[in-house]
């Protein structure tokens, strides 16, 4: 632990936490100037958990991994480890392709969570949630955000992603995961042209369908060329956006709006149709 926090940059967390309370508060005033979706239950009963979840992921993962992939990215430019650390490339142009790369890691990670089915239970606890809104971005279970940080970390190390690199991907991971699961509405001319840069509340909100073959599409948080070029692009949910049911079939009841429940679904009931090769 000493080790990884020896390794963190300054000004580190401060980045972080303000980026996530200015894009939280932004996108939670958006939703209620102009909300997409007329919402199934109210916000009451549903972000205590989620901002609940939310609180005890950022605990275990800095009790569990503290500094994260920021602080093995330093590590492994001290001592020259991974690919970008070999070759002599412009910051610019290595601080770019080390994000770049970073994002589509998270792609293949996300389909990896669809297709196989004990990380599909782990992952599924982000499809339960029955609303999307700027906290469903940030609901995941502790098993998936540690996992998904050893892999990180795994990454960073082999391709030696520079540091600023890694803190800029994670800022702007977490910032357009809140963006793109917010329950905002735009035009739809603006929607159209935005989707070629970045995923947009429409095109994520598409993975949140209750039909499976419409979970398994649209898997990209950040830049939303991965669906484009991998064939799981998906431009709208066959019900449309304001006819599709969000959520899984699984867990609907009031009682899974609760921390606790949230937290054992992965050991309740079977994985049903979801997972990749399912039948769907």
């Amino acid at each position: 632990m000493t080790f990884l926090l020896s390794n963190q940059l300054p000004g580190e967390l401060s980045i972080r936490l303000l980026v996530f309370v200015g894009v939280f508060i932004a996108m939670a005033l958006w939703e209620v100037a102009g909300p997409r979706r007329e919402r199934s239950v109210g916000r009451a009963a549903r972000w205590p958990a989620n901002l609940g979840v939310t609180i005890l992921n950022s605990v275990v993962v800095r009790i569990l991994v503290p500094g994260g992939a920021v602080a093995m990215a330093v590590a492994a430019e001290r001592h020259h480890f991974g690919l970008l650390n070999q070759v002599a490339l412009p910051d610019v142009i290595a601080v770019a392709t080390g994000a770049i790369l970073l994002d589509l890691v998270i792609y293949l990670q996300h389909v990896m969570f669809h297709a196989v089915p004990v990380l599909w239970r782990v992952h599924r606890m982000h499809h339960a949630d029955i609303d999307l809104d700027v906290t469903s971005g940030a609901r995941f279970h502790p098993f998936e955000i540690v996992l998904s940080m050893v892999i990180k970390m795994g990454v960073v190390t082999a391709l030696g992603t520079p540091a600023s690199a890694v803190l800029i991907f994670e800022v702007l991971l977490n910032a357009t995961s809140m963006f793109n699961h917010s329950n905002v509405a735009m035009r739809a001319g603006v929607d159209r042209v935005l989707r070629l840069i970045v995923v947009t509340p429409d095109m994520h909100r598409v993975h949140h369908s209750i039909v499976a073959r419409e979970t398994n599409s649209n898997f990209g948080f950040n830049l939303p060329w991965w669906d484009r070029w991998f064939g799981t692009y998906r431009a709208e949910p066959g019900a449309g956006q304001l006819g599709m049911t969000i959520g899984i079939e699984q867990f609907r009841g009031p009682r899974e709006l609760a921390l606790g429940r949230m937290l054992t679904q992965p050991f309740r009931e079977g994985v049903g149709a979801y997972p990749i090769g399912a039948g769907n």
